[in-house]
């Protein structure tokens, strides 16, 4: 009972009650992070349906032979952005390589971002002066659905050189889209600096292990998922994969709410 009082009271952030922007890019290892990107975009996915939130696709690229180089969800429901918040960093993935004909073991790497969706009473000024707006096609995965015309929107903001898109809709949707996902890019970041001595506090434990890395995820060679910053791990990677994240977003809450990890809280314990 006392942990779901501490979780609720971390939820009642400025803006963790709104919707959420994640997105998922991928990074070192090639054809391997493209395809480690895809499942952590269905594990995400299956986590918010689970919580019976909506989820929509904003934009996709596709991996060159495999999986996605980057996609952009919108998901909407009560603190989506409270819970999806801790999940920012990069994700780590160790297993059996499915593209690797001797089928040695490889290491990926994958990049979310996540940040609330802006409500309509804050306001956050862009000056045009600032963005470059960039139209362009885009295709789904594997190349399919390809725009006949120049619908996809790319929005670069020049003094902090945060770039966002869109792609899904038609260009005027995809514009308001990719605004609106720019000003809450830019709210994420007064969010950060406000809370920037909780995270320095938190960054100078050095839990994370390579650049910020928060999470590893290990099919080979045992089961492991396991939290850098809490020390919460599970070997139910399966369940992990299809989006039983929320013991794991939970326990980093509930780090929040006590300043300690649970090695922390264990080290106290002894």
């Amino acid at each position: 009972m006392q942990l779901k009082k501490s979780l609720e009271a971390l939820l009642d952030g400025e803006a963790d009650s709104n919707d959420t922007f994640l997105e998922i890019n991928s990074g070192a290892g090639g054809t391997e992070s493209c395809d480690w990107a895809l499942m952590l975009a269905r594990m995400y996915v299956r986590w918010a349906e689970k919580k019976g939130y909506t989820v929509e696709l904003q934009s996709e690229t596709a991996g060159e032979e495999a999986g996605i180089k980057s996609a952009a969800y919108k998901i909407t429901g009560h603190n989506a952005y409270g819970w999806l918040k801790s999940e920012s960093g990069v994700h780590r993935l160790v297993r059996i390589s499915p593209f690797d004909a001797a089928a040695k073991r490889h290491t990926s790497f994958c990049s979310i971002w996540v940040y609330p969706v802006v409500d309509d009473n804050i306001d956050i000024e862009v000056n045009t002066s600032d963005i470059r707006l960039d139209t362009y096609r885009s295709s789904g995965a594997g190349g399919q659905h390809v725009n006949t015309t120049d619908s996809a929107v790319r929005i670069t903001h020049h003094p902090t050189g945060i770039v966002v898109t869109s792609s899904e809709k038609s260009q005027h949707q995809n514009r308001d889209i990719a605004m609106k996902a720019l000003k809450s890019r830019l709210y994420q970041m007064e969010l950060d600096r406000r809370n920037a001595a909780i995270n320095e506090a938190h960054d100078n434990k050095g839990d994370a292990g390579w650049g910020n890395q928060i999470r590893s995820y290990v099919l080979q060679p045992y089961q492991m998922v396991k939290d850098l910053r809490t020390s919460f791990e599970t070997s139910d990677t399966k369940g992990v994969l299809d989006g039983d994240l929320d013991a794991l977003m939970a326990a980093t809450l509930a780090m929040n709410v006590s300043g300690k990890s649970r090695a922390d809280a264990k080290a106290d314990e002894g």
